[in-house]
């Protein structure tokens, strides 16, 4: 039996209408990532990458073309069917935290939780345990003003992971962090990509971050101009 890809988007167009302007940001991308695979999407300011991590994290629908999420076309599944999906299946971990100021790093992880309906005390449980596999079981009541950035993304990372995830999805995950934070960061995804094979999509600008990934994909001007096989540094 052939195995269907994780993700494949299949001719996909992203065009954007500004009066009379058409703005086309992404043109007949073609991409298939599999269950397991490390995968780095990259390009400069302004070649799509942000409008294809959310094609490829289902936030969004093509303009043309189709996207498929475990052999399903996504353009078939209602937007309450796909919330589930993204909630189940993906973690997304993005360049500004984006963790909720007023609650304590316990409470920003358990949040994808409570809409999932996982019981309160095995959802505390979990946190508690991943907050600790990141080094921050002594912070769990810790608001973000109280945490550095890295601690903030390791926050970010835990609340990623909370629903046991297939695949994580890291937009720009070292962009405002210092050097040390960034490569503390790269090894956890790195470990959960090597230990729990997990599926691992990177987006990013930063070329130092190829060598983590097993496969990059080069994104110019809307289109896909390479897609390369990576031998891992790490």
């Amino acid at each position: 039996m052939i195995k269907k890809p994780l993700i494949k988007l299949e001719d996909v167009w992203k065009t954007y209408h500004l009066g009379e302007n058409v703005l086309n940001v992404l043109q007949g991308v073609n991409l298939e990532i599999n269950k397991g695979e490390f995968v780095t999407i990259i390009g400069p300011s302004g070649s799509g990458k942000s409008t294809m991590m959310n094609q490829v994290g289902i936030l969004d629908t093509p303009s043309r073309g189709k996207v498929y999420f475990e052999g399903k076309d996504i353009s078939q599944l209602t937007e309450s069917d796909l919330a589930q999906l993204r909630g189940k299946k993906i973690g997304f971990i993005f360049q500004q935290f984006n963790l909720i100021p007023t609650l304590t790093a316990i409470e920003n992880v358990t949040l994808p939780t409570i809409f999932q309906n996982v019981p309160e005390k095995e959802r505390i449980a979990k946190a508690k345990k991943l907050l600790s596999s990141v080094g921050l079981g002594d912070r769990i009541d810790h608001k973000p003003n109280e945490l550095s950035g890295g601690q903030q993304q390791r926050v970010a990372i835990a609340r990623a992971l909370i629903n046991d995830p297939e695949i994580i999805l890291a937009d720009e995950p070292t962009g405002n962090l210092d050097s040390i934070s960034g490569r503390q960061v790269m090894d956890m995804l790195t470990s959960f990509h090597s230990n729990e094979k997990k599926t691992i999509i990177l987006v990013t600008h930063d070329m130092h971050l190829v060598e983590y990934s097993e496969k990059t994909v080069f994104l110019k001007d809307g289109k896909v101009v390479s897609i390369k096989k990576n031998h891992k540094q790490h």
